[in-house]
């Protein structure tokens, strides 16, 4: 992300741009309290709704770990060795204990982004939705997670999934997710023909390399995929 916001002179001037605004604004003139206590308080109902849904899937389902694990290439971001620190706080394999970035970042390669809209709590989940791509997590699936009830859990969150979208429509009015963005839906759809090739030859050197885990080759091929992806999808955690 530093490279391509700041690896160019335009663009390093167009970050500085946005931030200093962003800085400015927020200084200048604070955002006005809300004219009404209700919706305060409504606010506060949802988003505790929303961490309980969240927490209820992510730390109280007993498959949702190892199907962590399985379908996504967590476990061989390590080998990017691009970080200022490991992945996990701790040697353990908890979720708790894995840092935010790795976190987000292996759901976002495998085009399921589930921690930007499992309990719905993002301003821009429009567009977060708007690059998730549910037959891609569902390939990712069927080639890497073993256990029937794991499955069965992708399944389950791939329809949370498309619940969440058409509540977003409902809510905005939008016949399309980023119907009143045209350009950021060019720029999504321009990527695709790039992104699924190499989501689906990420998914098949996956599926090698852990039956293969020495193999040099492979692990290289499967840096190139993630480095890909990733430059893809920009937002990648």
């Amino acid at each position: 992300m530093v490279q391509a916001k700041f690896g160019l002179p335009h663009s390093a001037v167009r970050q500085l741009e946005i931030y200093t605004t962003a800085v400015l604004l927020a200084t200048l003139k604070p955002p006005e309290l809300p004219r009404e206590e209700k919706w305060r308080n409504l606010m506060d109902e949802i988003s505790e709704i929303s961490c309980q849904s969240y927490r209820s899937t992510v730390y109280e389902n007993p498959e949702f770990l190892a199907y962590f694990h399985e379908a996504t290439p967590q476990a061989e971001l390590g080998f990017l060795n691009i970080g200022s620190r490991p992945t996990r706080r701790k040697s353990s394999t908890g979720i708790g204990h894995l840092r935010a970035i790795p976190w987000v970042f292996a759901w976002t390669q495998t085009r399921f982004v589930l921690p930007a809209w499992l309990g719905v709590g993002a301003d821009l989940i429009e567009m977060i939705l708007g690059k998730a791509d549910i037959p891609i997590a569902k390939h990712y699936d069927e080639v890497l997670v073993s256990d029937k009830n794991r499955r069965e859990l992708g399944a389950e969150l791939r329809r949370e999934l498309l619940t969440t979208e058409k509540c977003v429509l409902v809510v905005s009015g939008h016949g399309k997710l980023s119907e009143n963005n045209r350009s950021l839906r060019r720029l999504i759809e321009s990527r695709l023909p790039y992104l699924n090739p190499m989501n689906l030859l990420q998914v098949e050197i996956l599926k090698r390399l852990r039956s293969d885990d020495d193999n040099h080759k492979l692990r290289d091929a499967l840096l190139i995929t993630i480095n890909g992806i990733a430059a893809g999808m920009r937002n990648t955690g």
